[in-house]
C-alpha cells in the first residue's frame, strides 16, 4: 500500500472515543481521524499504530478519515522503497522493538532425565491467589510421621 498524494502516513496518538483517533503527522501537526463504518468493530487501532488517512476538507476538528491501517510489514516496505516519513522511522523502529521484548523467545531447556522430572517440585506450579496458601517444610512432615 503506497500513498497516493494527497494521503499521509500518521501515528494514533489516543483515542478519545466515538470512532475518533488522535494523530499526529510527520511535521508534528495533531488531529482528529475519524474510522469508516466499514472498520468499525474489524479492526482494532492502539496507540503508537500508523495510518494511512485521507484528508476531509470541510472538517474542522476531524479533519481527516482513515484509509489503511499499516502493520510492521507494511512499514518495512515502505522503508525500503524511500516513502516512510524521516520522523517516524525512530519511532517505528522502537515499536518494533518494544514488540519483540514484549513476547521474549523461551530459552531451549536441556533434556531432563526421567529422575529429574519425576521429582516433588512444585515450585514451577500456577499460584492462585484467591486461596490461602499452606506451606509445609520438611520437618513438619518428618515430626507428624515419627508421631
Amino acid at each position: 500500500m503506497v500513498p497516493s498524494d494527497h494521503q499521509q502516513i500518521v501515528r494514533v496518538l489516543r483515542t478519545p472515543g466515538n470512532n475518533l483517533h488522535e494523530v499526529e503527522t510527520a511535521q508534528g501537526q495533531r488531529f482528529l481521524v475519524s474510522m469508516p463504518s466499514k472498520y468499525r468493530k474489524n479492526i482494532w487501532i492502539k496507540r503508537g499504530d500508523f495510518l494511512i488517512v485521507d484528508p476531509i476538507e470541510e472538517g474542522e476538528k476531524v479533519k481527516a478519515e482513515i484509509s489503511f491501517v499499516l502493520c510492521k510489514d507494511h512499514v518495512r516496505s515502505l522503508q525500503k522503497e524511500g516513502l516512510w516519513p524521516e520522523a517516524f522511522s525512530e519511532v517505528a523502529e522502537k515499536h518494533n522493538n518494544r514488540n519483540r521484548q514484549a513476547q521474549p523467545e523461551l530459552p531451549a531447556e536441556p533434556q531432563s532425565s526421567v529422575e529429574e522430572s519425576s521429582s516433588e517440585d512444585d515450585s514451577d506450579l500456577f499460584v492462585n491467589t484467591n486461596r490461602r496458601q499452606y506451606h509445609e517444610s520438611e520437618e513438619e512432615s518428618e515430626e507428624e510421621e515419627t508421631a
